[in-house]
């Protein structure tokens, strides 16, 4: 560690943080099974929809979960344009992102989808949850890994609750039935758009440190920057495609991948790109250094030196190398705000004890913290979890902290 330089931050974060996460492990979250089996009634019955629907289209029934025969109904009986490439043995791919793209062909993929994902969800969540609820303590005590994302990221198992989707109903739905304990509420506290004020913090890109320090819409400040209008004129749709400019550059997406996020022309979507890096020169002389260093050094290092080994920046392989240089610009990004987050919850659980507060930590979710209080401690919770999340580190830019509160995960965001 020393030689490596890892010392600090193995002392500073990684160490101090394992006996918060052993305290939230033990603590679990509590959970309604009434609720999830009202919710796996309600998805069976549309599962059972969607199935009679794509039969109907399909012209026949067939194994929905077997990837050959549907390739076989797309392919073959449907005609649809054939991906270049193929899933196991010699069948045609229908992996998800073949299917999106397949989707504004025909109603039969976006049916089959739906379906793929309100299967998976029942699954992985709706049904295997309440089995998992320990019968000593009637709560739901998932595993937190140190360890186990490349970017530092923390992450969960048995069962994995950092992947419920939240910008979906069902998500939400699910999200419902995660309770406090009695008469206490459930407390949410997450980032605002961390990474875009890191992407500022590190590009020093003065147009982008200037919306943010000056509390301004970055997406609508986007959106009057790339499409020339006053903020006063950016529509909603002209703020969409904005927000997808914004978080594209992040996420290193290609024009290609713009216009399909969009539905609009590859051209169009360059055009966004260009006019994005012509207002934002700061973000593209980041990116190129980022991208000329880590070719150099053949790793890239978060804000606080946690390291990610990238060998594949010369790769002959054009696929293999854009996605090198995409994780070599988004890691610096994602790293850091895994750090910040788990800075602030040892702060908060150190906080907590020095009070003798009876709120506990309960779950972290990427940019995202849930506590559960008990209604007394709610105003002090709030207030001491915004200062110690906003003040974690000092950067080019504010950080912000948005909190709720409710009766359960869904109704406290």
């Amino acid at each position: 560690m020393d030689e490596r330089g890892f010392r600090q931050l193995y002392e500073t974060i990684d160490l101090p943080l394992a006996p918060v996460l052993a305290r939230m492990e033990r603590t679990g979250i509590r959970i309604d099974p009434a609720e999830l089996r009202r919710l796996s009634a309600s998805m069976e019955t549309e599962i059972q929809r969607l199935t009679a629907q794509i039969y109907a289209l399909a012209g026949k029934s067939f194994n929905l979960n077997s990837p050959q025969q549907l390739g076989k109904i797309l392919f073959e009986d449907l005609h649809l344009p054939a991906p270049a490439r193929h899933g196991k043995g010699k069948a045609l791919s229908t992996a998800a992102d073949v299917l999106e793209e397949l989707a504004p062909s025909h109603d039969i993929v976006r049916q089959v989808l739906e379906y793929r994902q309100l299967a998976k969800l029942k699954g992985t969540y709706v049904d295997a949850l309440p089995a998992l609820i320990d019968p000593r303590t009637g709560r739901l005590h998932t595993s937190f890994n140190q360890t186990g994302a490349a970017t530092g990221r923390l992450s969960s198992s048995n069962p994995n609750l950092q992947n419920i989707p939240i910008r979906t109903e069902l998500g939400r739905e699910i999200r419902a039935a995660f309770l406090p304990r009695e008469s206490w509420k459930l407390v949410v506290a997450d980032y605002s758009q961390i990474e875009l004020r890191l992407l500022a913090h590190f590009s020093k890109c003065a147009v982008l440190v200037d919306a943010f320090r000056h509390g301004e819409d970055i997406h609508t400040r986007t959106a009057a920057e790339v499409f020339g209008v006053p903020p006063l004129m950016v529509t909603p749709e002209l703020r969409r495609r904005a927000k997808a400019v914004n978080f594209g550059i992040v996420y290193g997406l290609s024009a290609f991948g713009l216009a399909a996020q969009l539905g609009i022309s590859r051209p169009e979507a360059q055009s966004y790109i260009d006019g994005y890096f012509a207002r934002y020169p700061g973000v593209r002389r980041f990116i190129d250094s980022t991208i000329a260093q880590v070719r150099r050094t053949g790793a890239t290092k978060t804000m606080f030196g946690r390291e990610r080994p990238i060998p594949d920046m010369d790769s002959a392989n054009s696929n293999a190398r854009g996605f090198a240089e995409r994780t070599a610009v988004n890691t610096p990004l994602q790293g850091t705000a895994a750090d910040l987050i788990k800075l602030a919850m040892i702060r908060i659980d150190a906080a907590l004890a020095q009070r003798g507060l009876q709120t506990a930590m309960l779950l972290q979710v990427h940019d995202e913290l849930l506590f559960e209080s008990p209604p007394s401690e709610l105003d002090e919770i709030r207030a001491l979890v915004k200062s110690e999340m906003e003040n974690v580190a000092k950067l080019e830019v504010p950080l912000i902290a948005d909190l709720g509160s409710g009766p359960n995960w869904r109704d406290a965001k």
